[in-house]
């Protein structure tokens, strides 16, 4: 994503609603990818899949997801952010259409390409976007970004718990609902005016991950925190939610949507309230944090009591929301910004692998040995590893 160099290019194209609008659009994707993640008990128990298979199905979205980050920063560069923005929505709509109709786990992979693919590109180019609008607010758009992100997600979950719950067909009512969202937000994009005036040049290529030699460190700092939070991600969306109502008993859908709407709507307040907090201290605190709180999840699933695993899921969200959002604000700060695309492209590379990678090995082994079995051994993998980043920002914080 090459940034605009024309310094008035948000107020040549200012529309008052548009920066929100852009925000919101970005929490309406993230909703799209995390409203399936309270009916996959569903689809296990009816259509008997294993804990692989609903984590294959998770991890075709992240694949298709990296695969839109490559191309569509590019893209939104020759053509136009808002084109990029009204096929993502349009594809978006095409992944639910196809939820509606599946009857089989063929066409639950399909829908999860389609939709990572979609979120994927309203990532890139809606960052893009927001930058192109308010071009020297780097930190404060990633944190918005981050914000939006969350609530996006935690909304969507527990609508989507609820619809499944109460409303009648669970695995057709959730998708209307959110297609219904999806077209009126792309309604709103269509009526958005081109942020990006200033076009790049030449043909549309994949975008080459590549990371500038000054902001290396930096760069390592923010990318394993990200990569071990979008690890819990993967499998706070796809397995903890039967894990959680497995360990207390619980079967209703509002109660595994909770869990996972918890920890998203903590994620947002931590990010909003850490505003005066400088990216970099919030991330390393955020890393700490996510450890101890990622290991107190093991104690609290083994108390079977419903408070407890809410409240680690709650204490998760806060250092999710300040280790992502810390890791995110500090890299578009220090970012150069004619190197942008690359350096973003080579950052939610890695953070999508992450999020892939993990879930997979998780459900294989949870498919071998129990997932109750499982879970713990992971929790500690990721753990060390947002120790890794903590470490990383604190001896930067030393350099400086």
């Amino acid at each position: 994503m090459v940034a605009t160099t024309a310094l008035g290019a948000g107020h040549r194209t200012a529309q008052p609603w548009a920066y929100a609008l852009v925000l919101a659009a970005s929490g309406v994707a993230l909703g799209v990818s995390g409203a399936p993640a309270p009916l996959y008990g569903i689809y296990e128990r009816e259509w008997h899949l294993s804990p692989l298979t609903t984590t294959l199905v998770f991890a075709v979205y992240a694949f298709a997801a990296l695969a839109a980050v490559l191309v569509s920063g590019r893209i939104s560069d020759v053509i136009g952010r808002k084109p990029v923005l009204l096929g993502a929505f349009i594809t978006m709509v095409a992944g639910l259409v196809v939820f509606v109709l599946a009857d089989s786990v063929a066409m639950l992979l399909l829908a999860r390409a389609l939709h990572g693919f979609a979120v994927g590109a309203t990532v890139v180019a809606g960052a893009a976007a927001l930058l192109d609008m308010r071009p020297g607010h780097g930190a404060r758009s990633g944190q918005l970004s981050g914000v939006a992100f969350n609530v996006g997600m935690a909304v969507a979950i527990l609508g989507s718990a609820a619809l499944a719950q109460y409303a009648p067909h669970p695995l057709r009512t959730p998708y209307l609902v959110i297609t219904v969202l999806c077209l009126l937000t792309g309604i709103g994009v269509l009526a958005l005016r081109e942020p990006h005036t200033a076009r790049a040049a030449g043909r549309i290529t994949i975008a080459k991950p590549a990371v500038p030699q000054e902001i290396r460190a930096d760069f390592w700092f923010a990318a394993i925190g990200v990569m071990a939070a979008w690890s819990v991600l993967g499998v706070l969306l796809s397995l903890y939610p039967s894990l959680a109502s497995q360990q207390t008993g619980i079967h209703n859908l509002v109660f595994g949507g909770a869990v996972v709407a918890s920890t998203a709507t903590a994620g947002a307040i931590s990010q909003l309230l850490a505003t005066g907090i400088p990216a970099r201290r919030a991330a390393v605190i955020g890393d700490i944090g996510m450890a101890v709180a990622l290991l107190a999840t093991i104690p609290a699933l083994a108390t079977h009591s419903w408070v407890a695993v809410l409240a680690a899921g709650f204490a998760l969200g806060i250092t999710f929301g300040l280790g992502f959002g810390g890791s995110l604000r500090h890299l578009a700060d220090v970012v150069p910004q004619h190197k942008r695309g690359e350096t973003m492209s080579a950052y939610y590379l890695l953070a999508y692998t992450a999020m892939a990678l993990p879930t997979l090995i998780a459900g294989w082994a949870a498919t071998t040995w129990g997932l109750s079995r499982v879970f713990p051994w992971f929790v500690v993998v990721v753990a060390l590893a947002c120790l890794l980043a903590a470490g990383l920002g604190a001896r930067g914080n030393r350099r400086v």
